[in-house]
């Protein structure tokens, strides 16, 4: 970790789209916990960032990614949630 930035490796799920999770050590799962791991299935690697509180995330606040790798060691990013509009006629 430096003041300028912390390294970051993205993986996404192969089992639930738009699911990713970011962690602090590449390829290092120790810090997730197995539920997790299960349900998310085997991760793939997507990219390696440098992030920093600064960077733009397209669905994350920086901040929070950064704490949680600090804290926990990863970060889940959940799917956006789907909002059905029903058309109910004239």
């Amino acid at each position: 970790m430096t003041r300028s930035g912390l390294p970051c490796w993205i993986y996404r799920s192969p089992r639930k789209d738009e699911m990713y999770l970011y962690i602090a050590r590449e390829d290092d799962f120790s810090c997730v916990p197995e539920s997790l791991l299960g349900r998310f299935g085997k991760p793939e690697r997507v990219m390696e960032i440098l992030l920093t509180e600064q960077r733009k995330l397209a669905r994350e606040d920086a901040t929070l990614v950064l704490d949680n790798l600090r804290t926990q060691g990863f970060h889940l990013q959940m799917p956006p949630r789907m909002s059905v509009d029903l058309y109910s006629g004239d």
